[in-house]
Parts: C-alpha cells; structure tokens; sequence
C-alpha cells in the first residue's frame, strides 16, 4: 500500500512542482515578458487607470483658471423705434474692477496649483500601488520556490524512510509520517503557486495590461532597505498632500472674497448715437453716452456669499484633516519599517541557527542517531523562519516605499 501511495504521490508532485516551477520563475517561459520594479512601476503611471480622474481634474483646474482670466465681451445693441430719432446703436463694455479681476484669477491660479498637487500625489500613490503589487508577487514568487524545494526535500526525506524501512532501520510509522509531510507539503506548494500567479494577475491590472492569461514575470529580486531609506519630509516641510490643501484654501477664500466683493454687480459703460430725426437734425449722428449699475435689490448675492463660505469652512477643515491624517500616516509607515527591519534582523539570526539545525537533524536520522519526527520538526522551524524572513523583507520594503511617498513634498516632487 505505500509504495502504490509512493507511486501516486511522485505523480502529484510532478504537477505540483511543473506549476511551482512555471509560475514561480523557475521555469522558462518564452511567453512571459521579464518586467523589473521600473518597468511596473512607468506602466502603472503610464498606462494604469488611477490617473485618468487626476488629469481630467487638472484639466478643468486649466479650464477653470482660462475663464477666470477672460474679459468680459462688450454687447452691440441696435434697435428702432417710430419716434424720433428711429435708430439706436450702442455698445455696452463690462467694467472689470481690479479688486475683482485680481480675486477671481488669484482663486483659479490657487486652485490649479492644488490640482497640480493632487495629480503630483495621485501620480505618486499609482507608483506605489504598482511598487507594492511588484514586492507582494515577488515575494508570492518566493514563497513559491521556497515551496517547491521544501516539496522536493519532503519527497526525499519519504524516499530515505522508505529506504531505511526496507533495510530494517525504521518503522512503517516513520514512512506514514514521512509521506503525510510530503502530501502536505506538495498542498503547500500548490497554494503558493496559484497565489503567486494571482499576484501576478493584479500587477498586470495595475500595469493596465488586459489579459487572461500570465505575461509577465518579475525579475528583481527582495532587498532590505537602508534603516534611513524613504525619510523624507521633516517638520515644518509641508508635504504634498498638504501642500495642495493649503492651495485649496486659499482658492476658497479668495472665491469667498469675490462673493463678497460682488454684492454690488459689475456695472457697464454705454456709448452709442441715435439718428434718423428728420424734423430737427435730419440724419445726424446724436452721441449717447451711459453707464449701468446693477442695483442688489433682491438678491444682494447671498446665494453665492453662503456657498462660498461653506467651500471655505470645507477647505479649513479638509487642511486639518490632511495634517493629521498625514502625520498619523508618516508615523505609522515609519513605525511598521521599524519594525520590520529589526525582525528581519532577528530573522537573520535564527534562520542560520535554524537551517543548522534541520541540516544535523537529517543527517542525524540518515545515520539512525535521530527520530523522523525530529527530523520533520527541524524542517517546519527552518520552513517558518524562512516564511517570516521573506514576509519581514517585503513588510519592510513595502512601508519604506510609502514612507517615501507619504513625506514628499512639492520640491522633492519637482526635483524628479
């Protein structure tokens, strides 16, 4: 009975490890395209979704400050009447104040450059989307590898206690235990594999490539950031996020200002002339000369007024919102790269001591000085570490990587 359950195991794991091996990198697939960190990281603010909202707004943020500057167009008016004089032309020229004029544009300037702010960060987060997906299916892709070799040593370690079974050296317990881990461990394998190529499914919609099928496989591999890697801003250095807030209120009180400042509406001069009076001057031109002045009988502009001041409290407090939430952002990323590193540090260490251990254990069991489950408990302790070691250098690169976005700031972002 276990050596027909051998036979179908080797099958099993020659599935398993063809799908471990294709997906996890260790196969050679000419349909996969080589893509490294910088590759994802351009398609992703190239040709990813996540900036099409960020363009059409700093195109109507464009849009918005071009109507802001436009002078009003005067109006031609031609009419006639039966009494004299029967015909009538003016011209009526909008007077754009400055204190006006100065507002309006001043608002519009402010809130493009808040746009531009935002596309800035939401170019920023799009690079980092794509940062973390690629570190995720990296990782995914180790973890892959790590169990294939661990389904491999599995399959070996059954071999050996069958081997030793049939020399009268160990016990059918030792070759049901043994081809249980195997079993397990081809699962393992096979869960890692479909998560990794479903890693890679997500980097490629980050990426904006449309497929169904896997086209693409990373090539950098992980590595431990520098403990001061991704600082960036520091206090007072307001940080893009910020940045575009502060803009954003001050476009907003510049626009409530406006409001105010146009109670009394924009009044117009008219020039013009009046002809055709055949009794007293013939045909002669008559100049006429006027000016308009909108009186704020009903309105007084409060509509506006009111809707301008509800954007201005909302600016205030989406500022102190962005500060908060930003600080509490930055010290979270600092603290979660913190500790990363040092688990990874620690990692280090106990998975030297681990591997050690496993390598004597087997070959203490190989020499008959040790148990199988001996054996088997070394392995998962080296298995673990090494799991968490992988786990802990990708935690500690993805919080670096938005630690650096999270302290950008507007001249960091223009030095790029």
């Amino acid at each position: 009975m276990c050596r027909g359950m051998g036979f179908r195991f080797e099958r099993v794991l020659r599935v398993v490890v063809a799908m471990a091996g294709g997906a996890g990198g260790g196969g050679e697939l000419s349909s996969q395209q080589p893509v490294t960190r910088v590759d994802a990281v351009d398609a992703a603010i190239t040709h990813g979704p996540r900036l099409a909202v960020a363009r059409a707004d700093t195109a109507v943020a464009l849009a918005q400050l071009l109507t802001a500057r436009a002078l009003p167009d005067p109006t031609v008016a031609a009419s006639y009447t039966k009494d004299v004089p029967q015909y009538h032309a003016s011209l009526d020229v909008p007077i754009d104040f400055p204190w006006l004029r100065g507002a309006r544009i001043g608002s519009a300037v402010a809130a493009r450059i808040a746009a531009r702010y935002r596309f800035t960060f939401a170019r920023a987060i799009a690079a980092l989307d794509a940062d973390t997906t690629y570190t995720r299916a990296v990782a995914a892709g180790a973890h892959a590898d790590l169990s294939r070799r661990n389904a491999r040593d599995a399959d070996t370690l059954r071999r050996m206690a069958v081997v030793r079974r049939d020399a009268g050296d160990a016990s059918e317990l030792d070759v049901e235990l043994a081809t249980v881990n195997a079993g397990q461990q081809a699962n393992v394998a096979a869960a890692d594999s479909l998560t990794y190529v479903s890693l890679l499914f997500d980097l490629q919609t980050v990426m904006g490539i449309p497929s169904d099928s896997v086209e693409v496989v990373p090539t950098d591999s992980l590595v431990v950031p520098a403990d001061l890697d991704g600082d960036g801003a520091t206090p007072p250095t307001p940080t893009l996020e910020v940045a575009a807030a502060e803009e954003a209120l001050s476009s907003a009180t510049l626009a409530a200002r406006l409001q105010h400042r146009s109670v009394w509406g924009a009044p117009s001069l008219t020039v013009g002339f009046d002809t055709h009076d055949p009794g007293a001057t013939g045909n002669a031109l008559l100049p006429l000369f006027g000016v308009a002045i909108p009186l704020p009988v009903f309105g007084r502009n409060r509509g506006a007024i009111a809707q301008a001041e509800a954007e201005l409290v909302r600016a205030r407090a989406e500022l102190a919102l962005a500060r908060v939430e930003g600080a509490a952002r930055i010290a979270r990323a600092r603290r979660e790269r913190d500790i990363a590193l040092a688990k990874v540090r620690r990692d280090r260490i106990l998975l030297t001591s681990a591997n050690r251990v496993a390598v004597m254990s087997l070959t203490a069991y190989r020499e008959g000085e040790s148990s199988l489950p001996n054996v088997l408990e070394a392995q998962r302790n080296a298995r673990e570490v090494l799991g968490q070691y992988i786990d802990d250098v990708a935690q500690a690169w993805i919080a670096t990587a938005a630690l650096r976005v999270f302290t950008l700031t507007v001249q960091a972002s223009a030095a790029r």
